[in-house]
């Protein structure tokens, strides 16, 4: 009687087992139904690539239509305009420029709103002002569908190998269905409150990114007209207190590092122009909270200059050139 009562026991689990595994097959393959992404430049590119590489169909569009080619070729499937996009995927990632483009992207005449399906979860990772996320997300909710805001940091060189930082704004409950996705995209996916959060975070570190940045050129500046080596001066803010990303992963000395936009002329990277811009969303905001950001202000002067000066499309780090221009004048 024990051992038939332990077989059935063993029969029972064998057919939860069997279960489960029918289960989570058949959630894995409904999981990799089709993805929409908007906005293919620099860094939606390896983002659309990555979700390819996870085996997600992707259905893709972008103004210039040269830059849906590299992800065409793998596999995706490229239409006219993001209407088109939202009317055959019910998850689309956005990725793109500025708040005038989502709002293009969007509501324009041939935005995704104008053939969103209810249910369909939107997530913008655009860096942008908060204010436009919400109401983005507003007029989404109207429809049916679900915005959340998840811009990135890290870079071109993180969104090629997948080791973006996202920060999410957005409902709790739909933050676990946006991770999977940008977990294909991501080392970090960080749920950081309701809609307008995750911009909230992005402008507060890249406002920090831009100080760090122009403190490092300054230094190394510095260190190289008192006569020293620059990658000694590296090494040595690299082992001491005043380490920082910009010293130790993205120098802006040309020579010191290599795979960095210092090495290459400052090409590729992030322009100094979305830089200028999203210094100017960080003033917009401190302006709005009466929040004082005395260096934050002075970074965003600085990097305005360098848009005046020839600099616009020059990665960021290029304001060490710019000191350097700056003090032969």
């Amino acid at each position: 009687m024990a051992a038939a009562l332990r077989g059935f026991r063993n029969l029972v689990e064998r057919c939860h087992r069997h279960a489960d595994f029918a289960y989570v097959s058949t959630r894995c393959m409904a999981s990799k139904t089709q993805v929409g992404f908007v906005g293919l430049g620099n860094m939606g590119n390896p983002m659309a690539k990555n979700l390819l590489k996870h085996g997600y169909p992707v259905i893709a569009t972008d103004v210039f239509p040269e830059s849906c080619k590299e992800v065409q070729e793998l596999g995706a499937q490229i239409v006219d305009n993001p209407a088109e996009v939202a009317d055959k995927a019910d998850r689309i990632i956005t990725m793109l420029p500025s708040s005038p483009n989502v709002i293009d992207v969007y509501t324009g005449p041939n935005g995704i709103l104008k053939k969103v399906k209810k249910g369909t979860l939107l997530i913008d990772s655009s860096t942008i002002d908060p204010a436009v996320s919400k109401e983005t997300a507003a007029a989404a909710e109207k429809l049916g569908a679900v915005f959340m805001d998840a811009p990135v940091s890290g870079g071109v060189g993180a969104a090629s190998s997948g080791k973006l930082t996202f920060m999410v704004g957005g409902a709790e409950e739909e933050f676990n269905a946006a991770k999977e996705l940008l977990s294909c995209m991501g080392a970090n996916v960080v749920y950081c409150g309701q809609v307008g959060t995750g911009q909230a975070a992005k402008i507060c570190n890249n406002m920090l990114l831009a100080i760090g940045m122009i403190g490092t050129s300054e230094t190394m500046n510095l260190g190289i007209r008192l006569g020293l080596d620059p990658k000694l001066l590296a090494k040595i803010l690299n082992m001491s207190s005043g380490r920082c990303w910009s010293s130790d992963t993205y120098n802006p000395v040309p020579g010191v590092m290599e795979g960095v936009p210092s090495g290459n002329n400052y090409q590729g990277g992030f322009g100094t122009q979305l830089m200028t811009k999203d210094l100017g969303l960080a003033q917009n905001t401190a302006t709005t909270t009466r929040t004082p950001v005395p260096l934050g202000s002075l970074a965003h002067q600085i990097y305005r200059m360098m848009c005046a000066r020839g600099y616009a499309n020059k990665d960021f780090s290029s304001v060490f050139q710019f000191l350097r221009e700056e003090e032969n004048q």
